[in-house]
C-alpha cells in the first residue's frame, strides 16, 4: 500500500510539467493510456475470457467501475483547476468518510486506534496546508475534488464487502478497466480539439500506466488483506509523497508548517499500523 501511494503521488508534479494539454484533455489522455495498459495487462492475466465476460459482469463490478471513473476524472480535473495542495487537503476527508461507511454499511467495529489515527492525520494535513492555501483559491476546484474521497469511500467499502476473506466473489480487477474507459469516453468530447504535444503525451502515458494502472490493480488485491479504513488511512501517504515530489522536481520548498504537519501524519500512520501488528501478533483484534 505504501508503494501504491508512492506511485499515485506523482500526478501533481508531472501535470505541472505539461506544455499544452490542459483541463479535460489531460484527463482524456491519462485515462486513455490507463485503459490501454489495463486492457493489455488484464488480457495477459485473465486471457481472452476477460472480454467475453465483461459485459455480463455483476452489477457490483460496474458500480465499482463508475467509482473509479469518478475518482480518475475528478482528481485530474481538480488538479488543473486549483493547487495540488488544495486537492490533497480535500482528499484527506477520505479516511473519515470510509470509516463511517465501513461502520454503518459493513457493521465493522473500528478500533479506537484507527479513530485516533484518523483524527491525528486529519489534524496534520490541516496543519501542513493551513498556512499554505492561497487566498482566493478557486472554490470550484475544491468542490470537484470532494468527489474523489466520496467515490473512493464507496469503492473501498464495496471492494472489501465483495472480496475480503473470500476467494469466491466476483473478479473486481476489470472494474478498474471499466472506470478508465468511462472516464476517457466521457471527457473526449469536452477535450476536443486535442492540443497535447509529443512531450505531453509522454508524460500523460507515464501517468496512465505508472501512476494509475499499476497501483490501482494492486490496491484492488489489497482490499482482500487490509480493512477499508486502513486503506484510506494509508492512502494519506500520497500527501507526504506529493509534497516531496514538488520539493525535489518543481522547486517548491515546503514551509515549517508543512514539515511539522507531515511529521504528525507519519506518526499517526506508524501509530496505527504498529498497534495493528502488535495486536495481530498477540491474537487480539479489539
Amino acid at each position: 500500500m505504501v508503494l501504491v501511494t508512492l506511485l499515485w503521488s506523482i500526478a501533481g508534479v508531472v501535470a505541472r510539467h505539461l506544455e499544452a494539454a490542459a483541463g479535460f484533455e489531460v484527463n482524456f489522455w491519462r485515462s486513455g493510456f490507463n485503459a490501454l495498459a489495463l486492457a493489455i495487462g488484464l488480457t495477459w492475466l485473465r486471457g481472452p475470457g476477460l472480454w467475453a465476460g465483461l459485459l455480463n459482469a455483476p452489477r457490483i463490478v460496474w458500480i465499482s467501475g463508475l467509482c473509479w471513473a469518478v475518482m480518475f476524472t475528478a482528481f485530474m480535473l481538480a488538479i488543473t483547476m486549483t493547487t495540488v495542495a488544495m486537492v490533497l487537503v480535500t482528499m484527506a476527508l477520505g479516511p473519515m468518510i470510509t470509516a463511517l461507511f465501513a461502520r454503518f454499511f459493513l457493521r465493522q467495529r473500528l478500533p479506537l486506534r484507527t479513530w485516533l489515527a484518523i483524527a491525528l492525520a486529519g489534524l496534520g494535513i490541516a496543519w501542513m496546508f493551513g498556512a499554505e492555501a492561497p487566498a482566493g483559491a478557486r472554490l470550484l476546484g475544491s468542490l470537484v475534488a470532494c468527489a474523489v474521497p466520496l467515490a473512493a469511500a464507496v469503492n473501498w467499502t464495496l471492494l472489501q464487502k465483495t472480496g475480503q476473506g473470500s476467494e469466491a466473489g466476483p473478479d473486481m480487477l476489470p472494474a478498474v478497466l471499466i472506470g478508465a474507459v468511462l472516464s476517457a469516453l466521457c471527457t473526449l468530447p469536452l477535450a476536443w480539439p486535442l492540443q497535447a504535444t509529443p512531450h505531453d503525451l509522454g508524460l500523460l502515458a507515464l501517468l496512465g500506466v505508472v501512476q494509475l494502472a499499476i497501483p490501482c490493480l494492486l490496491v484492488v488485491r489489497l482490499t482482500r488483506v487490509l480493512p477499508a479504513p486502513e486503506i484510506a488511512l494509508l492512502a494519506l501517504l500520497e500527501v507526504i509523497f506529493g509534497v516531496a515530489w514538488a520539493w525535489l522536481w518543481a522547486g517548491e520548498q515546503p514551509a515549517v508548517s508543512v514539515l511539522a504537519g507531515g511529521g504528525l501524519v507519519l506518526f499517526a500512520l506508524v501509530f496505527n499500523e504498529g498497534l495493528a501488528l502488535r495486536q495481530r501478533a498477540s491474537g487480539t483484534f479489539s
